[in-house]
């Protein structure tokens, strides 16, 4: 299933980071990296464990603030903003490490992710029988029924998410990520833990939601199986530094990068 045969992305910018650093202490976990994202685009970053993936994806998403170097949305520094500003800019993301409410339902978990849309106040609320809040619900609602069935997620709608299988709440976070409807989403390692069947369909929701719901995907991903086949573009990271960027076969074939990511020796050194 390749992304690219979906429709190319546009030349358009939609982020752009400008040489961002970022340090805890005396630890650099990040020097300098610079890339752009192109609007429509299905963009992927690998490297080794500790090469400053999430990083790079927190900085974005603003859950940490770089050191130095600016993030840039839609043309606007967004390098301050905290995440909920962002999120209203339409920015989402999901979590290497499940972030879901255990103890709350499949939908309701996803209608947290409609937050940032809720248009309802007090005068509203106040009028609820006369159409304002009620009227908003239930267009969420709709909303949320769309992913659910879109994810095909019908049959465990209203579990509790803490009783899931593994792969299924995978499937709800990236659902509650994406009832925002963002026009960027950050997927953190989202087939991690899954077996071969679970990866597939994963990777067949993320096509579809970058060629069919047009969104714009940042994702960090080991396998390299799955960004080999679905990235229209691979950026490398070690130590902290942008060590390669391009399409995919170029990427995979560069020697810096197979030496960083897949641990192969440059036989000639080692002659």
């Amino acid at each position: 299933m390749q992304a690219g045969t979906a429709g190319a992305p546009s030349d358009d910018a939609l982020l752009t980071a400008d040489a961002v650093s970022l340090a805890f202490g005396g630890v650099k976990a990040l020097t300098e990296v610079g890339f752009t994202v192109r609007r429509g685009e299905l963009f992927s970053i690998i490297g080794p464990n500790g090469a400053g993936k999430t990083s790079m994806v927190n900085c974005i998403s603003g859950r940490y603030s770089p050191t130095a170097g600016r993030i840039l949305y839609k043309g606007r520094d967004i390098t301050r903003l905290k995440p909920s500003a962002r999120a209203e800019l339409g920015l989402g993301r999901t979590f290497q490490n499940l972030a879901l409410f255990a103890h709350m339902s499949v939908l309701d978990n996803i209608m947290v992710g409609r937050h940032h849309l809720l248009k309802n106040n007090v005068l509203t609320g106040a009028l609820w029988w006369l159409g304002g809040a009620r009227q908003e619900e239930l267009s969420h609602r709709r909303a949320v029924e769309e992913i659910i069935d879109f994810l095909e997620i019908q049959h465990v709608r209203r579990a509790l998410a803490g009783t899931l299988s593994y792969g299924l709440r995978k499937r709800v976070e990236l659902a509650r990520a994406i009832a925002l409807r963002p026009d960027l989403i950050l997927l953190d390692e989202p087939m991690a833990g899954m077996n071969l069947e679970e990866k597939e369909d994963m990777a067949r929701f993320i096509v579809d939601l970058n060629a069919e719901w047009g969104m714009t995907v940042i994702m960090i991903e080991h396998d390299m199986g799955v960004v080999m086949d679905i990235s229209h573009r691979v950026m490398v990271l070690d130590f902290g530094r942008k060590i390669a960027e391009g399409e995919p076969e170029a990427v995979l074939a560069d020697p810096h990068v197979r030496r960083a990511y897949l641990g192969e020796v440059d036989e000639e050194a080692a002659a």
